[in-house]
């Protein structure tokens, strides 16, 4: 068995030829925000994987090693992640085409919401819990996720307002939750 100076159980994605080359390390939050920002601004890497056709959210796999996990993600109005956060993961979201929809809870009141359009990104912390959404058909954004994605914690609210927190692989995709008493 080879092994390397990564995590030897990472499976690994090939980058995507043209996308910023991986910094071998695990990135803070501003670092994979300006890493998206790279990626985004060349688009002949990753436009060919666009994909709006496929009955719900298209997502295409960019990078993977011991330190980096990057995803193109194509939206429509209707796709929904519900809510969710990263594990141990920092992340960060580049958004090239149209715009998405992020949601962070809050305690007593209703979630605040943002608009991020086209041209525009955000990076975040591995405590950071939010909700996606399409803002506009057609959206495309680039996610980072440094360590890489494991486990995601996806969240439901019964009915009384009971927060539970589920475990996910970061395989299984997003989506709202069923709310039970």
């Amino acid at each position: 068995m080879t092994t390397t100076p990564h995590t030897p159980h990472t499976p690994r994605t090939p980058r995507v030829p043209g996308l910023p080359a991986a910094p071998g390390r695990t990135l803070s939050p501003r670092e994979l925000q300006d890493w998206v920002d790279e990626a985004a601004r060349h688009p002949r890497a990753w436009e060919h994987l666009v994909r709006h056709d496929t009955g719900g959210r298209h997502f295409a796999g960019l990078h993977r090693d011991g330190d980096l996990d990057v995803w193109l993600l194509c939206w429509n109005t209707v796709d929904d992640t519900g809510w969710h956060d990263h594990d141990t993961s920092s992340g960060a979201v580049a958004v090239t085409r149209g715009a998405v929809v992020e949601a962070t809870p809050r305690m007593g009141g209703d979630p605040v919401r943002r608009t991020v359009a086209a041209g525009r990104s955000f990076g975040f912390g591995p405590d950071h819990i939010h909700r996606m959404s399409g803002g506009v058909d057609g959206s495309v954004s680039i996610h980072a996720y440094s360590p890489p994605l494991w486990r995601m914690g996806q969240y439901s609210i019964s009915p009384s307002g009971v927060l539970r927190r589920t475990s996910v692989s970061y395989a299984d995709e997003l989506r709202p939750l069923q709310t039970e008493e």
